[in-house]
């Protein structure tokens, strides 16, 4: 039997084996990440030349558009390569390097998303503490404990799935290395070595989500308290995008980890893992900053201020 040891490649799923899909494939996928790469740039541009977006809130934008851009940059250019290319190999090295990244993007970007709700909370329920709770020290802190968990959980995940036996196929039913594709590959029972792993990722992935769901309990709760209308609708329409994205994010995820096994490709598990890899890098630079006033107007000056000097 081949173990790891004598393992060099993976066959990653192919989108269709007709030509003309492989290329409104590689259409598709490079006008996403194209629209992601621009949107999140934009964005830490805007914030880095404009002095007064130097705060808590735009401090944690930066962050979330650099995971951003690292998560859909680990999966989408080997995948729109292979389909314009007419290959699906991604070598063995390759393949723990995609894991590695795309899980320490991934976690940090949910304890991120954390971060960034008890920061709306502090900002709207304790108004008159933000300066003091919010201070440079604490959010420096806050951010470098997200990028460290980031690192540690996607460290001891991906040094436990590859250290597996790896006999049954080198086929990935997914346009990307996953976790749970890789774990219907090893040999016998040696998958349940990985459980633990797991059960941590879903245990962090529900407490992210039940510390932003209470912190919004409370926004709401004291948005509901706001005599304005307006006030109240600019609240929601800020805090309800937020949840959308965190709730696709987490609970695609955990589907996608706690799914029953199948040796056999599955469109659903194709359908999810756009889900919750493609979609959230892109739809953040839209909800976060580009309905956001202060960054449309530094982006408006950045743009006026180069085509002045261009001219």
């Amino acid at each position: 039997m081949s173990n790891q040891t004598t393992l060099t490649e993976f066959i990653l799923l192919k989108f269709s084996d007709v030509r003309e899909l492989q290329i409104l494939h590689f259409v598709v996928f490079l006008v996403i990440y194209l629209a992601a790469l621009m949107g999140n740039l934009l964005i830490i541009t805007a914030i880095a030349l404009n002095h007064n977006l130097q705060t808590p809130k735009y401090f944690f934008l930066v962050n979330l558009s650099i995971l951003d851009l690292g998560s859909i940059s680990v999966t989408i250019p080997k995948s729109v390569a292979n389909s314009l290319l007419n290959t699906r190999v991604i070598s063995y090295p390759g393949c723990v390097t995609q894991v590695f990244l795309f899980l320490l993007f991934t976690a940090t970007d949910l304890a991120l998303l954390t971060i960034m709700a008890y920061d709306r909370y502090v900002t709207i329920c304790q108004p008159l503490h933000y300066e003091r709770v919010m201070n440079r020290r604490a959010c420096v802190q806050m951010a470098a404990s997200a990028w460290i968990t980031g690192i540690v959980y996607s460290a001891l995940h991906t040094g436990n799935t590859f250290r597996l036996p790896f006999c049954q196929s080198n086929v990935i039913n997914q346009f990307f290395c996953e976790i749970p594709q890789l774990l219907k590959l090893p040999c016998s029972e040696s998958y349940l070595s990985e459980v633990g792993g797991i059960a941590v990722g879903v245990f962090l992935g529900l407490n992210c989500f039940v510390l932003i769901i209470v912190s919004y309990v409370q926004i709401f709760r004291t948005v509901l308290r706001i005599p304005s209308e307006q006030g109240q609708h600019k609240a929601f329409s800020t805090c309800l995008p937020h949840l959308t994205v965190v709730f696709l994010l987490i609970f695609t995820s955990i589907f996608a980890y706690l799914k029953p096994t199948s040796s056999s490709a599955s469109g659903l598990d194709l359908v999810v893992g756009v889900l919750y890899s493609l979609v959230p890098p892109v739809m953040n630079p839209i909800i976060y900053s580009m309905r956001n006033k202060e960054i449309k107007a530094s982006l408006k000056k950045l743009i006026m201020w180069r085509l002045f000097t261009n001219s």
